[in-house]
């Protein structure tokens, strides 16, 4: 089975909990990052900060399917696309998939931006050096705060600015 890696975010609601309930509903895991704390990048001012973690699936779904798993998780946490890089309940995004290039307007693999985004790199690091190269995390921006385990983080009931 090719290795896949999700990036899920959240920085608008109780954080924690949107992230526990789309890891659980997510086939074909294999391990998740530790939790780190970002401050948002792009978007709106007066943003929360971000809740990020990223997921390894062994998985037979194709990157088409993927994000419609996305999509479905999102939906589930009532995420609303109102403004581009605005605040959100959950944010899934297809980072990685073993052996696939997709070049489509609506997803590309790998991620576009994933080389930027310390947010991004460093839990991925934390699950494949070897897609997350010391070479690119030195190349990436952002500051990141790792919180640790998921299921160790205390509930997170305050509401993000947004």
């Amino acid at each position: 089975m090719p290795r896949a890696f999700l990036g899920l975010g959240s920085n608008l609601g109780n954080r924690v909990a949107y992230l526990r309930q789309a890891v659980a509903s997510l086939p074909d895991l294999v391990a998740i990052s530790p939790v780190y704390e970002t401050d948002p990048i792009g978007g709106p001012g007066q943003q929360g900060a971000f809740l990020n973690l990223v997921a390894e699936l062994d998985t037979a779904l194709e990157p088409r399917e993927l994000l419609e798993l996305c999509r479905r998780l999102e939906t589930e946490a009532e995420r609303v696309r109102e403004v581009r890089w605005g605040p959100r309940t959950l944010d899934v995004d297809v980072l990685w998939v073993d052996g696939r290039t997709v070049a489509d307007a609506d997803l590309e693999v790998p991620h576009p931006r994933m080389w930027e985004r310390r947010f991004v790199l460093v839990p991925l690091a934390d699950l494949a050096s070897d897609v997350a190269t010391p070479e690119r995390l030195a190349a990436a921006r952002g500051e990141v705060r790792r919180l640790g385990d998921l299921e160790a983080l205390p509930d997170d009931p305050a509401e993000a600015v947004g």
